[in-house]
């Protein structure tokens, strides 16, 4: 049984993903490069339960104890008493391979390693642990907001063996996602769809056909999505949006060509909500 958990990342996912499990009664250790980044995390954390209480999503009494449930460290050796680690850095295969071969090192023999990239072949971040690892290597690919999407696709790599599939979708359910095994192709399942519908939205914009406002609408009330494509780019940020896209490009060809549209907003800081700006326009403290 998953009882000590593990999460590399302290940014938007990283940190989510920590607390989903965090609630669901696991020991949690989230890990990133400064003591600055981690109290950011804890905060906005805090920030999540808080509201989350006054939504009735989650009790009073659950807040600070999820929260001790969260301890936070700069050294990735401190991992060598997890059960699960997930990988949630920045989408770039040379970052991610660092943070593997490190706890490839650190991390018990029975430890599951588990990414969380939303485009990059499972298989070939696997070739970055030694080959005995292999076998518990997986991807679990969580969706954002994660403290409120149910879905986590699960990718088995080449080499992963069926206990430790099981083993991962069992601890997502406990942590009261809804797991989808996926094969292990470039993009899986989600990311194709979705990026296949960002990307008509923006040639419509280009086009002059609609607003990006009048899109998200459509896409709400027409197609029944919780969220319209640009705001939920301005959420997850454009620029990541465009690197997926340019490997969704490489891998499969002219369908997923990025618009020029989203390469002058990357190229002109308008990354979304965060920034202040993107395809709609914020409040600073937005």
């Amino acid at each position: 049984m998953i009882n000590n958990v593990g999460v590399v990342g302290a940014g938007l996912m990283g940190s989510e993903i920590a607390l989903v499990f965090a609630l669901a009664g696991k020991k949690v250790m989230l890990n990133d490069t400064s003591e600055e980044s981690l109290a950011r995390a804890k905060k906005n954390l805090e920030g999540i339960l808080h509201r989350g209480v006054g939504r009735g999503f989650y009790e009073a009494d659950q807040v600070e104890s999820t929260l001790e449930r969260i301890r936070t460290t700069t050294e990735l050796h401190d991992y060598s008493d997890r059960d699960l680690v997930i990988e949630a850095v920045f989408e770039d295969e040379a970052v991610k391979a660092a943070v593997f071969a490190t706890l490839d090192k650190v991390v018990p023999e029975n430890c599951i390693i588990a990414s969380n990239t939303s485009s990059i072949s499972i298989t070939g971040l696997s070739s970055h642990v030694n080959a005995q690892r292999r076998s518990r290597f997986i991807g679990t690919h969580f969706f954002s907001p994660v403290s409120r999407m149910k879905l986590v696709e699960v990718i088995p790599a080449m080499d992963t063996a069926p206990e430790t599939i099981t083993a991962t979708m069992q601890v997502c359910k406990d942590a009261g996602k809804a797991p989808i095994e996926v094969k292990d192709v470039v993009g899986f399942a989600v990311n194709r769809i979705l990026h296949a519908l960002v990307i008509e939205s923006m040639r419509l914009v280009e086009e002059g056909v609609a607003t990006p406002e009048d899109i998200d609408a459509a896409c709400k009330l027409g197609l029944g999505h919780p969220i319209g494509p640009f705001q939920l780019l301005d959420l997850t940020q454009n620029s990541l949006s465009l690197q997926v896209q340019e490997i969704l490009h490489d891998a499969y060809g002219e369908r997923f060509q990025p618009r020029p549209i989203l390469k002058q907003m990357v190229q002109a800081g308008y990354n979304g909500k965060r920034a202040g700006r993107g395809w709609y326009k914020y409040d600073k403290e937005a």
